[in-house]
């Protein structure tokens, strides 16, 4: 099906384009972006919509989610991180069933359609469930299996991992693979070592929870005998394409040591409060030239997957705990939640900005509300103002998902409903 996006103004996030363009059009055939320009003709019947008064701009790329803890959404009150997993998460998850995954995931992709968010790196087990509810509401997913030493069951963890590569790398348009480490405090340096020399034996991303409270850090230091955490880091994963989720608990000058590694940080403010882990120091990371994106965890920590939301918490904290305003100018952020977010993923070739020959996923957004008039400065009313629920259509891989916040061929109350009953069973 082709789309003729026309009459929108345009934030492509390509270089070399204006930051911001009005009265643009967009085409889209066979999944691609084929022209943008202001005057553009549509073939035979394309689907034509009119995006006057509305902002088109790439879909959203959240680099650190937990799809299936839909289900774990505000089970945390009271609990610090480790605390939370010992004594809630982690038996509750070993009560879980491949159709709770399926379940579980599919809430959490009707949630990222509705909130603009296209694409999801996620970190879990059972991956295949997720996959198949990801494919079942065409979302973009990058998946693995999660490699934790907590049981002792390395083995059959990574053959799951293995197989999951065997399976799924290059077989469909939406889903890419990484080679996912739980953590350094929850994997020994055996494991480590064997799972950062897999990541460079498949060339695939490893994405990795890192230092996300000061817990984590003593746990890593204890365990590896080493004065920074960093220092596993730089001695196992150089040479690898790395996603750091969190990366709260660093010193100026881990950050600094991380700059001169292959490293992406995946920044997860609202969590990390949540969390009571702190304030990640982004705005150093960014000077110090480290690739920053934003994820919004699983849903029990950070309570939903608005993207939206996570950009303004992101700007605000920035400013306000480092008490500098000239922190995360919200262009800068709004790269974070795109292209940024793309590169981590090792997609930038194909996501994170609307250019010709890229994949075409794609969001309109709604400006024309209550808290966006009068319009201000364009990139800070969709940082400060805009919700998830300002987004009105999402366009995966060519595919409209979302048409004027209808998603057609699902029934969203069915899908609550198994959730709730996934939950009572388990808790």
């Amino acid at each position: 099906m082709d789309i003729l996006i026309k009459n929108c103004n345009l934030i492509s996030m390509a270089y070399g384009r204006p930051k911001f363009e009005e009265g643009m059009s967009i085409y889209i055939s066979g999944g691609k972006i084929t022209e943008i320009g202001k005057d553009v003709t549509p073939k035979l019947n394309s689907v034509i919509i009119d995006a006057e008064d509305k902002v088109c701009m790439p879909g959203l790329i959240n680099t650190h989610a937990h799809l299936s803890m839909s289900v774990f959404r505000e089970t945390l009150d009271g609990y610090g991180l480790q605390d939370w997993l010992n004594k809630k998460i982690w038996p509750m998850e070993d009560k879980l069933q491949n159709k709770d995954i399926y379940y579980a995931s599919l809430l959490s992709c009707l949630e990222m359609i509705s909130t603009g968010t296209t694409t999801a790196n996620d970190m879990y087990f059972m991956t295949e469930d997720t996959i198949k509810a990801a494919l079942d509401l065409g979302v973009r997913l990058q998946a693995t299996r999660t490699i934790i030493d907590t049981d002792k069951k390395q083995d059959e963890k990574i053959e799951e991992l293995e197989n999951l590569i065997e399976n799924y790398s290059n077989k469909y348009d939406l889903i890419t693979l990484n080679v996912g480490l739980h953590g350094l405090y929850t994997n020994g340096e055996e494991t480590v070592e064997r799972m950062t020399n897999f990541a460079k034996e498949k060339q695939l991303p490893l994405h990795m929870h890192f230092c996300e409270n000061e817990k984590e850090v003593e746990d890593i230091k204890l365990a590896y005998n080493v004065k920074f955490p960093v220092d596993i880091i730089e001695k196992y994963f150089k040479g690898n394409h790395n996603i750091l989720a969190h990366v709260v608990k660093v010193t100026d000058e881990e950050i600094d040591r991380l700059s001169k590694l292959n490293v992406s940080v995946s920044h997860c403010p609202i969590s990390n409060l949540r969390l009571g882990c702190g304030v990640a120091k982004i705005q150093k990371m960014l000077d110090k030239g480290i690739n920053v994106s934003l994820g919004t965890d699983g849903q029990g920590s950070g309570s939903n997957l608005d993207m939206f939301e996570t950009m303004k918490f992101t700007a605000l904290l920035q400013k306000g705990v480092f008490e500098n305003v000239k922190n995360m100018d919200s262009y800068e952020v709004l790269k974070m939640a795109t292209i940024n977010g793309a590169k981590a993923l090792g997609l930038e070739d194909k996501i994170g900005s609307i250019e010709v020959g890229k994949s075409a996923d794609v969001i309109l957004i709604d400006l024309n509300t209550e808290v966006t008039n009068p319009k201000g400065t364009i990139f800070s009313d969709i940082v400060y103002n805009t919700k998830g629920s300002n987004v009105s259509h999402t366009i995966i891989n060519g595919k409209l998902v979302m048409n004027e916040r209808e998603i057609e061929n699902i029934d969203k109350y069915a899908i609550f409903s198994k959730c709730e009953e996934i939950i009572k069973r388990i808790e």
